[in-house]
């Protein structure tokens, strides 16, 4: 008997039609409305290469873009402690694909230092994820007499305007950590404002600055012999240099010059998105080598909700504005 062809095709076009319906179905799913990401990534940092948040944002991007599956490209925007790459940040299309990494300063201080700003932190930008604790840790050039804070504290008051320190610009996190150390210790220095946090310190080694309240980046030059540590800017010591003081132990009570570092995203932003990224970020933290590389800078890694991190900056923006009031300090 001879089989009649027709049913053989039809079930054949049938199941290829079926194909064709799933592949559109994932495709669809995938390059829909609510599907993200589908392009790549771009994090904002607005301070230069090789400073804190720089290396922080580079830690996170390579576990980052493996779990979305999407590359996460640097981009370093600085100037105006941090204010250039925020503004293009918050100008960015609130689609999930330009993230800034920043210190708090820019949310936390910088609306106490400008008069007047091309964009309002608070409202154009959305918290993403906090990424690390920041400590500042005072070091000195080896050359100077003093071993420690004490007798640091006398020879300052003894050189009044003698001594100059610097620091990524005005406002920054180490800025404020010098304008606090001159105020509770009641002494005088010269303040240096940078264009980031590794050229200063390309010049306290050279010799030209006599001390900085470094977050971080100089720890390598200390454990070289490079460069004097003697205390630390927080509430607790560092795990790295647990036989450091930190400042309020060496009698300035109650110092704490810490700052928060984070992911933000433009205001608008869907909130899928931000919770992904949330979660995301959260994940890379825990990550050895990510945990690590932030312990290496003297910071600590800090996962949590975008809430957590929102309730951290308004807590840091009445500390340091009213030091900021207090020291008369402005912008550049």
């Amino acid at each position: 008997m001879t089989l009649h062809p027709f049913p053989i095709r039809r079930k054949l076009a049938l199941a290829t039609t079926a194909v064709a319906l799933l592949a559109f179905a994932h495709a669809q799913a995938n390059t829909g409305p609510n599907a993200w990401p589908t392009k790549p990534i771009k994090v904002i940092v607005n301070f230069p290469p090789g400073g804190a948040a720089d290396q922080i944002a580079r830690a996170i991007s390579q576990p980052l873009q493996e779990a979305l599956k999407q590359p996460v490209v640097i981009e370093n925007r600085a100037g105006a402690n941090g204010n250039v790459g925020g503004e293009a940040v918050a100008r960015a299309p609130a689609d999930g694909y330009t993230l800034l990494m920043s210190s708090g300063g820019m949310v936390s201080v910088n609306p106490h230092l400008y008069a007047r700003m091309s964009f309002d932190p608070a409202k154009d930008l959305v918290p993403v994820a906090a990424a690390a604790r920041v400590l500042v840790f005072l070091v000195t050039k080896p050359s100077l007499p003093p071993a420690n804070v004490q007798e640091f504290i006398t020879y300052v008051k003894a050189n009044p305007g003698k001594l100059s320190y610097g620091s990524p610009g005005n406002g920054s996190s180490p800025h404020l950590a010098g304008e606090m150390f001159k105020s509770q210790a009641s002494l005088f220095a010269l303040h240096v404002p940078y264009r980031g946090a590794a050229p200063a310190l390309q010049d306290l080694l050279a010799g030209q600055l006599d001390y900085a309240f470094d977050p971080g980046i100089a720890l390598q030059q200390v454990r070289a012999g490079k460069l004097r540590l003697l205390a630390v800017g927080s509430p607790r010591r560092s795990p790295l240099f647990p036989d450091v003081p930190t400042l309020d132990e060496a009698g300035l009570r109650g110092f704490d010059a810490d700052t928060m570092f984070g992911f933000y995203a433009p205001a608008g932003t869907p909130p899928e998105v931000v919770a992904q990224l949330n979660a995301q970020i959260n994940r890379a933290l825990a990550l050895p080598a990510v945990k690590e590389r932030i312990a290496s800078l003297g910071g600590e890694a800090v996962p949590g909700s975008p809430a957590d991190f929102q309730q951290r900056a308004a807590a840091d923006s009445q500390r340091f504005g009213a030091l900021i009031r207090e020291r008369k300090i402005a912008a550049d």
